[in-house]
């Protein structure tokens, strides 16, 4: 297990594990937490095709380190934020996919964080908000941006109006989190993912992290035919000619239904 100030990686096989490590602060983001977080996406392993993103403590990320805030010129808090989008832009389009399991709380820049991973897995005891909004503050780490794609702007600005504190049932019902499981249980689920995720071909995973969100963005036109592209990019593979001969002689795996 590699050792940071504020985070632990461990590498198991093809996939790491990424915790953040200040449970005395809720694991709240520090500039220095932040900066390590970037630094650690951008060294990872080239053996590791999936990240695990979790929280020591009873909490995932309580959200800013507010000590930190402090009198900032409007210039100031513009590059901080900028800064920001850059760490959380190379976690959504970086090398490898990222699959956040969440507890306790989602708050603000945790949130935030969360929003810019892949998959979610919520455990039951999870909760979220966006308390900037009673602060005198706007969000600033991407989550007008990534928020709304997840549940919309009017239930966002509900948060931010009102002080909404989503619980984990509300936040999968909402569209926050991917898969919900019981307390305790959500490393286990985040690994399970992240193994089928490493599992799949390189140019799958790319489509799916760089293209799909960008496709969902574009006019039908413009959209489709980024699909044509991608299909045959990924099919050309050679990984994806092997992967459709073993189907086609019956070695491959077959879609099965949930029992």
């Amino acid at each position: 297990m590699t050792k940071q100030e504020t985070l632990r990686f461990e590498r198991r096989g093809a996939i790491g594990v990424l915790r953040l490590d200040r449970p005395h602060k809720r694991n709240a983001l520090s500039d220095a937490m932040v900066a390590e977080l970037d630094a650690c996406v951008a060294a990872l392993p080239a053996e590791v095709k999936a990240l695990v993103l979790h929280g020591a403590g009873a909490h995932f990320c309580a959200g800013l380190d507010l000590a930190e805030l402090g009198a900032r010129s409007a210039a100031e808090g513009v590059a901080h934020s900028r800064g920001w989008h850059g760490v959380f832009e190379r976690i959504q389009f970086g090398r490898v996919p990222v699959v956040a399991v969440l507890h306790g709380a989602v708050v603000g820049g945790g949130l935030e964080l969360a929003s810019a991973a892949h998959l979610r897995v919520a455990e039951s005891g999870t909760f979220y908000a966006l308390p900037e909004g009673q602060r005198g503050i706007f969000v600033g780490g991407g989550a007008s941006v990534r928020l709304p794609r997840l549940i919309g702007a009017a239930r966002m600005a509900d948060m931010m109006f009102t002080g909404r504190v989503y619980s984990a049932q509300e936040g999968q019902a909402a569209g926050i989190s991917t898969y919900l499981v019981p307390a305790g249980k959500g490393l286990a689920k985040g690994i399970e993912l992240a193994r089928k995720i490493a599992a799949n071909a390189p140019a799958t995973n790319f489509a799916l992290m760089h293209a799909l969100p960008r496709i969902a963005e574009l006019g039908q036109d413009a959209g489709l035919l980024m699909e044509s592209l991608m299909a045959g990019i990924s099919q050309s593979e050679p990984e994806a000619k092997r992967r459709m001969k073993d189907f086609l002689e019956k070695r491959g795996t077959k879609v099965r239904r949930r029992r």
